[in-house]
């Protein structure tokens, strides 16, 4: 038998989410998620070098008592 196995994980359990994966989860657009994460004081966001993650129930919490973005 040949069977394949896959791990990715759902993107709802992942703590942490690529720009591309947060802005299809949140619906909100990659540009604007950017120009959120450039804020020097953005606590939801993970610099890996150049590459920015999102902390997936940070930005949750922030959304939760966000009036407007």
């Amino acid at each position: 038998m040949n069977r394949k196995t896959t791990n990715e994980v759902p993107i709802w359990e992942k703590s942490n989410l690529t720009l591309e994966e947060a802005a299809a989860y949140f619906n909100i657009g990659q540009n604007k998620l950017r120009e959120l994460t450039n804020d020097e004081n953005c606590d939801f966001v993970i610099w890996v070098g150049t590459k920015r993650l999102i902390k997936r129930l940070k930005l949750e919490e922030y959304l939760a008592k966000a009036y407007s973005i």
